[in-house]
């Protein structure tokens, strides 16, 4: 490659590099990651001595032109990025770092990257959420009602999905829509004397808004000395989970239920290895749906979730529960990272990131939360809470380090 093919208008490569930071901080990336990568793309385009410096809500990018310095700042408005566009971007940035794509090419190929349809569109993505659901549900508590219910209630919040993301329908944080609807659906339910468990049949149909990788990735930032993005993340995360529980509670109360009867029927229950089997696959194909995860993904994504799913019960009978988080996140890391450098799959982030809606760290702390309205036995719901998400985030964090330690070693 020419020196002139590395020298683009610094203006313009600036730009593309705060695009491109942006789409990683929406993926959910962490900082220190992606400024990481932007250093890597300004290097490789000739750029010197270029300064990043990226939070969850705002990209600071500097860099040496000549005999001035040339700056830009953005804030970075929060997106909801399908698994096929998050690979997109990673694909992209992959490029980028290789110098194989000019800053104009990349900054069209981020707004292609925006405009993205659904791959299996409108009607599709509410089918796999209630795929999704019913599989989750199968996980948890697979008796008849209850699988019932989450079919149901899963197509009603997929509904609810698709109508925010075609337009500003709703006034309210979506979060707290879902949350209210589906308390409002299910108490309904138990008063017309239908067999429910209001804490199983709750939590699947909202998974997908729990903050579970934003709060294990603001733990891993914490732990890494990145304390403002760190607590940002994990204050963002907190916040979310109190929106959660308002709607739930605020459904109950408009049916003449208290903030107790959140956690009715909730109990210990041992699903038979088939039957959580079969949870974790319908989950799997209900993601690949309702996220239009990429092409030849399943197989990956499928191998992934059974991964850390396994991990997970492993773990748990061999060691207290409270760890097991560790080392199914701890599997997940590594062999997400060995699908995409290894067998050129899916970007690691696409096939370990619904390991944490499976593992449902958020759900742990979304029980809390309600343990916490209701008057009992928050604070040591809160404090178990703490210790998984912090056996989660260091998982995550030791597979990192493994993987990186493994490629020095091995030249991989």
């Amino acid at each position: 490659m020419s020196a002139d093919d590395k020298d683009p208008d610094t203006a313009v490569l600036l730009e593309f590099l705060l695009h491109l930071g942006k789409a990683y901080l929406n993926c959910g990336e962490q900082t220190a990651v992606v400024e990481s990568y932007l250093r890597r793309v300004a290097t490789a385009r000739g750029l010197r001595r270029p300064r990043v410096v990226a939070f969850p809500t705002a990209l600071f990018i500097a860099a040496d032109d000549a005999a001035t310095v040339k700056t830009t700042l953005s804030e970075v408005p929060p997106q909801r990025l399908r698994l096929d566009q998050i690979a997109a971007i990673y694909t992209l940035g992959e490029e980028a770092q290789r110098a194989e794509v000019s800053p104009q090419d990349g900054l069209q190929r981020l707004e292609d990257i925006a405009r993205m349809p659904p791959r299996f569109g409108t009607i599709g993505g509410i089918l796999g959420h209630a795929l999704l659901t019913v599989g989750l549900a199968t996980v948890l508590l697979p008796s008849a009602a209850n699988l019932a219910a989450a079919a149901v209630l899963g197509l009603v919040v997929g509904g609810v999905k698709a109508l925010r993301r075609d337009g500003p329908v709703l006034a309210a944080p979506l979060s707290v829509v879902a949350a209210g609807l589906v308390s409002t659906l299910v108490f309904v339910a138990v008063r017309n004397g239908l067999p429910l468990d209001p804490a199983y049949a709750l939590i699947p149909p909202l998974v997908t808004f729990l903050p579970g990788a934003m709060l294990a990735f603001g733990l891993v930032e914490a732990a890494t000395g990145d304390m403002m993005s760190g607590a940002s993340r994990l204050i963002n995360g907190a916040v979310q989970l109190v929106l959660l529980a308002f709607g739930l509670t605020a459904g109950a109360l408009l049916v003449g239920y208290r903030p107790e009867n959140l956690l009715d029927g909730y109990r210990v229950v041992d699903v038979s290895p088939w039957l959580a089997s079969a949870g974790v696959a319908l989950f799997g194909l209900g993601v690949f749906v309702h996220y239009s995860a990429p092409p030849r993904s399943l197989p990956w994504l499928l191998l992934a979730l059974f991964v850390a799913f396994g991990g997970q019960r492993l773990s748990a009978g061999l060691l207290a529960p409270e760890l097991s988080g560790f080392v199914g996140m701890l599997a997940a890391t590594l062999l997400g990272n060995v699908i995409q450098d290894r067998f050129r799959g899916p970007p690691a982030m696409v096939t370990f990131l619904p390991s944490f809606w499976l593992l449902v760290p958020g759900a742990l702390s979304l029980l809390s939360v309600k343990h916490l309205i209701s008057d009992t036995a928050g604070f040591d719901g809160l404090v178990t809470v703490a210790f998984t998400f912090t056996s989660i985030a260091l998982g995550t964090l030791v597979g990192e380090s493994a993987y990186r330690w493994v490629r020095r070693r091995t030249g991989w």
